[in-house]
């Protein structure tokens, strides 16, 4: 279980680190481009790619993640920024559901009764976290519902991209994500040259140093999380609650009293429906259990 701690640190220290971006004046395009050089880095000394047999690698696939991944950290950010690390951590992990659906809708598998309730579960407590009134005064604005709803669904939808790479068995999970970090980079390193050029921009080592800094927490959290799979091969179902579950827990525990984000009722009823929705999803022998006499 060492290993699904320290991802979640890594985890949550990403979400820190966003959630400082203004207080310290941080270019947060330029911080994430860099992010993505140090994971090259990281994913080559770390994962070893074998690139010998690239040809036969789902190059669509990739260029689609190298497209969202950047993208989708950018809007990861503005939600930090606008609706809190709380919101946002819980809504970036109850995106599990989204590649749930996906497998029911476009794979063929079946969809169960306790499944259904999982998904009802969690879509309750995606509609509890939403901050529908305006809050000015603890920084929730009323456009960070918006956010929410894409880090939930662009989260969902860059885990079935990989779910469907990882199927590819001729590509090693390590080559994979080396050529989709290449292509975040490579895509983002345009728009800030184009930044650059365009004089809205310049380079700053500042900032590129923050950005290697949350590379390495961002590869860490992805690192340790492989680690914690191969060590509890036989109970991946451990992993990912405990991953899920750890993380809104520590970013709950963060964000109210470290940075003091205020929540409604309404929310903190969410996050205990974001909970209960992770476990029924992954022990719903719990639930299905007879009672004993």
């Amino acid at each position: 279980m060492l290993y699904v701690f320290l991802s979640i640190c890594c985890s949550v220290f990403v979400s820190i680190m966003l959630k400082l971006v203004k207080r310290y004046h941080i270019d947060i395009y330029q911080a994430i481009t860099w992010n993505y050089s140090i994971a090259i880095v990281l994913s080559w000394l770390f994962l070893k790619p074998q690139l010998n047999n690239i040809g036969e690698a789902p190059f669509y696939l990739y260029g689609l993640l190298g497209l969202l991944l950047p993208s989708l950290f950018v809007v990861l950010a503005a939600s930090v920024k606008l609706a809190g690390i709380v919101r946002t951590d819980v809504a970036q992990r109850l995106s599990l559901f989204i590649p749930i659906v996906a497998a029911f809708l476009f794979f063929n598998e079946a969809l169960n009764s306790i499944k259904l309730i999982g998904l009802a579960v969690g879509f309750a407590a995606i509609l509890c976290l939403i901050p529908w009134q305006k809050q000015t005064r603890d920084k929730t604005t009323t456009g960070s519902w918006i956010y929410l709803l894409i880090v939930f669904f662009g989260m969902g939808i860059i885990d079935v991209l990989f779910k469907q790479v990882a199927l590819v068995k001729q590509i090693s999970t390590g080559t994979s994500l080396f050529i989709v970090y290449s292509l975040a980079f490579v895509i983002a390193f345009i728009g800030l040259l184009y930044q650059v050029i365009n004089k809205t921009m310049r380079f700053s080592w500042p900032h590129i140093l923050i950005g290697w800094v949350l590379g390495i927490a961002n590869f860490g959290n992805i690192l340790f999380y492989i680690k914690a799979h191969q060590i509890l091969a036989k109970n991946p179902s451990i992993v990912f609650s405990s991953m899920n579950i750890g993380v809104i827990i520590a970013g709950t525990l963060i964000g109210v009293f470290v940075f003091k984000e205020k929540l409604t009722i309404f929310n903190k009823i969410g996050i205990l429906l974001a909970l209960i929705a992770i476990t029924i999803i992954y022990y719903p022998q719990l639930f299905t259990k007879p009672f004993s006499h």
